[in-house]
Order: structure tokens, then C-alpha cells, then sequence
């Protein structure tokens, strides 16, 4: 997890809490969540950041080996480390539309009508890939 302390600093992105935090502040205001749904929400969206965050890191590792790879011509390693970052980059579409999931069953249908309307947007990439104005992804 970057920047400790919430720093919003370029450079030092914000920390999993205050991008959660931003999350359920958008999705309270948008939708009217009670506290409640607010709590399960936050409890979620941080499982599944804290899960996606190993992941990143070993997309970052085969990132790097496979800019070595194609600045060697290692076209089996080019291979292996294109394959690699997929399954990681699926691990995490995985993680989030779960995420999704369990926080969609939190929602009254009043809700979940006033979220469906706005489209495909909120779903399939995960609700922590939201642009949120000065928040986390």
C-alpha cells in the first residue's frame, strides 16, 4: 500500500483506506446508503483491495521482465511474461466483479434500479475502477 497517511502528494498515491473511504463516500452520496450498507461496503471494497495489491505487484515484476525480454529477444520469456500479466490482470477483473457482486446484494431495489440506470459502467471492471473525482483509480 502506497503513501501511509492518506498522502494525496504526487508521487505517493493515496493509501487503501482513503481510496475506500472515497468509494463509499461517492457510493453513500449516489445512492443513499445507510450506515450499514456503508460499514458491509467498506469491509468489502478493502478485502478486495487488499487483495489486488499483491497482484499489482507482481504485474509490475512482469512488466519489468518483460521489457527485458523484448530488449533481449527472448521470445519464450516475451511469451511466458505476456501470459503471466493476462492471468494477473484476470485475477484482479475477478476480484473486483466479486466485489461487486457482494456489495449489489447490500442494496435495496430502489438502489440497485438508481444504479442500473446508469449503465454498464459500475460493473465488469469493478467499483473500486470507478473514476472518482480525486479518488483512487
Amino acid at each position: 500500500m502506497g503513501g501511509g497517511g492518506g498522502g494525496t502528494t504526487p508521487g505517493n498515491p493515496p493509501d487503501a483506506a482513503t481510496i475506500v473511504a472515497r468509494q463509499v463516500s461517492f457510493l453513500t452520496t449516489l445512492l443513499t446508503l445507510t450506515t450499514g450498507q456503508a460499514t458491509q461496503a467498506t469491509s468489502i471494497f478493502t478485502t478486495a483491495l487488499n487483495s489486488i495489491t499483491p497482484i499489482e505487484t507482481q504485474i509490475i515484476a512482469a512488466q519489468t521482465a518483460l521489457s527485458a525480454a523484448v530488449k533481449s529477444n527472448t521470445t519464450a520469456t516475451i511469451t511466458t511474461q505476456a501470459a503471466a500479466i493476462g492471468t494477473l490482470e484476470g485475477q484482479i477483473v475477478a476480484i473486483n466483479a466479486k466485489a461487486d457482486a457482494a456489495f449489489y446484494l447490500l442494496l435495496t431495489a430502489d438502489q440497485k434500479t438508481k444504479l442500473d440506470s446508469l449503465g454498464t459502467d459500475f460493473f465488469g471492471r469493478g467499483l473500486g475502477d470507478i473514476h472518482i473525482p480525486g479518488g483512487g483509480h
